[in-house]
């Protein structure tokens, strides 16, 4: 039980990448006072969790309801993640105009940075192969090792610098476009066999 439980974290913990996300977290609240942007990383990391929770109990059963398949979710997700890619790519980070904590940390932050629809299909994917129990497990674990990671991410952003942390943004929003290409065309190649 504990290798399953270990199996899904990982799995889980790779999509979201809490560490990787740091320079856009850090582009997303510079302007906000150190309580503010506490609020935000609350928000952001309540939103992320209630989504994995939500998906790993309803999941299938959502998509159903609005008759909407993985491949057009992915489709979604990645269009907007690109998005994303781009302002960070173009402008230096994610410019929103949303002037609460709540919204930011809602919106890019908690979804979909943190949960995309990589993150809740591997949600889905581990209720398949290792049940309910063991898919909760490893989204509290998940969310509390983002918890950790937000919680010292002034840390982190000492270490790498204001140049450091603007290479990696750059370099991470390459490859945030990547994965937003691949869920784009995986999500077509699909209806392209079917």
């Amino acid at each position: 039980m504990i290798d399953e439980i270990l199996r899904a974290t990982v799995a889980l913990l790779v999509i979201v990448d809490p560490l990787g996300n740091i320079p856009i977290f850090v582009s997303l609240t510079e302007k906000m006072d150190k309580e503010v942007r506490a609020k935000t990383f609350k928000v952001a990391i309540s939103i992320g969790f209630s989504l994995l929770f939500l998906f790993a109990v309803f999941g299938l059963e959502i998509l159903a309801l609005f008759n909407i398949s993985i491949p057009s979710f992915r489709i979604a997700g990645g269009l907007l993640l690109l998005i994303i890619a781009v302002e960070i790519l173009v402008r230096g980070g994610w410019h929103y105009k949303g002037s609460k904590p709540e919204t930011t940390g809602a919106v890019p932050m908690g979804f979909p940075l943190l949960v995309g629809p990589g993150a809740i299909t591997a949600t889905i994917v581990n209720i398949h192969t290792y049940g309910l129990p063991i898919t909760i497990i490893s989204i509290i674990l998940v969310s509390i090792v983002t918890w950790i990671v937000l919680r010292y991410i002034d840390l982190v952003y000492f270490f790498l610098g204001e140049v450091g942390c603007e290479v990696v943004a750059r370099v991470m929003a390459i490859l945030i476009a990547a994965i937003a290409i691949q869920f784009i065309v995986e999500g077509f190649l699909y209806y392209a066999r079917t």
